[in-house]
């Protein structure tokens, strides 16, 4: 058994969090590849974070963790994305779920330093199930005595086999309020919980994105933590968009210049071919949008606070990300040309990777309309 603790910087101590993420992302980097063709999840790594005091670098120093800023652990999952794009995105659903109570232990002073301490000590691992739920929610919860019974299945769970709690929610039908999202945290180890290994995917192979199953999960009526109408914005969720987003995408970023990375060396010696030159400018605009683009959200979640205006724009920057991410990546095959199609050039896996930044909330439909109903100065109670 590795001592997590004896392996783990001091957390009073200055540390480079940035030079650690650069020399864990090039270690990871082999089994991220041959958890890519097996199917497999990214395991050795996630033991690595946790050794390594990564999975408590956003904890608060004065709760036992490393204390890193909102702009440095975005950076950290940016350096590990571009080396090991399954590790760093299943990572992201673990650190958002840090930084969340961080915030709120920093700007509200809210009592969750027992999960924060937690996190610094025992180094477990949170999974979230927010991005499948969304506003809606998804499962039921039915009451009986001192709680409820929860069953649901909760999708695209990355990090599921490394995780020690699921940070989820269900719908209990209140018979006074109506469809009621019910928010509680659930330790892995609770009877009725399971893993299903459906994670079969494009892109993002090794992120281990299961099916978590939950069959007549008993909740104590005390460890709902909140309670909202289903299908309506919460301040909880302007806070986790706020938060999470720009951390997960911070991810794509790193993708997409790591296929960037790839495609110029390919073309290092077509400086006579103007065809080329114009791909390559192109895809050198296409990662400073999203470079740009990355900083303004990261940005904007440091200096606001959570609600629509803030939510719009870390929504819209989520879009322009995307896209500018998918461009880059479509435009790195173009200029490798024949050799990107071969795996073990490697643009293959990273193009396939970035197509997951389609699928995060909110899809740009979604959030066009959300801007454009503020926009245009619509009753925000009925968004």
């Amino acid at each position: 058994m590795i001592d997590l603790m004896m392996t783990s910087p001091a957390p009073q101590q200055e540390y480079d969090w940035l030079a650690l993420a650069q020399s864990l992302g090039q270690q990871f980097a082999a089994v991220e590849h041959a958890a890519d063709v097996s199917d497999a999840f990214v395991a050795e790594n996630f033991v690595e974070l946790r050794q390594s005091g990564l999975s408590a670098m956003g904890v608060p120093q004065e709760l036992g963790g490393g204390g890193t800023s909102y702009p440095e652990v975005c950076q950290v999952l940016q350096i590990l994305g571009h080396h090991c794009s399954s590790t760093a995105l299943a990572f992201a659903m673990h650190t958002h779920q840090v930084m969340v109570p961080t915030w709120k232990w920093r700007h509200r002073q809210a009592p969750v330093d027992g999960l924060l301490r937690r996190i610094a000590e025992e180094r477990i691992i949170l999974l979230s199930s927010g991005g499948a739920d969304w506003l809606q929610g998804s499962g039921t919860a039915t009451a009986t005595e001192g709680g409820f019974l929860i069953n649901a299945r909760k999708g695209f769970a990355s990090g599921a086999p490394a995780g020690n709690v699921l940070i989820t929610s269900a719908i209990y039908a209140d018979p006074t309020e109506g469809p009621t999202v019910l928010h509680f945290a659930l330790p892995m180890q609770t009877p009725g919980v399971s893993i299903e290994p459906t994670w079969q995917a494009m892109g993002m192979r090794g992120t281990g994105s299961h099916d978590i199953v939950l069959s007549n999960v008993f909740i104590p009526e005390q460890s709902i933590a909140l309670r909202r109408p289903a299908g309506k914005w919460h301040p909880a969720f302007h806070l986790i968009s706020m938060i999470a987003i720009p951390i997960i995408y911070a991810v794509y970023v790193g993708v997409a210049e790591a296929a960037r990375d790839l495609a110029v060396q390919q073309a290092s010696k077509s400086c006579d071919d103007e065809h080329v030159c114009d791909l390559v400018g192109g895809l050198e605009n296409e990662i400073a949008t999203a470079r740009i683009m990355l900083q303004h959200m990261v940005a904007t979640a440091v200096s606001s606070q959570p609600g629509f205006d803030t939510t719009n724009q870390i929504m819209t920057g989520r879009t322009l990300v995307a896209k500018a991410v998918l461009r880059a990546v479509d435009m790195a095959m173009d200029i490798a040309g024949g050799r990107a199609f071969h795996r073990p050039f490697g643009l293959e896996k990273l193009f396939r990777d970035a197509q997951g930044a389609r699928y995060h909330p909110l899809r740009e439909q979604v959030q066009r309309q959300l801007s454009g109903k503020l926009a245009l100065g619509c009753d925000q109670d009925s968004l």
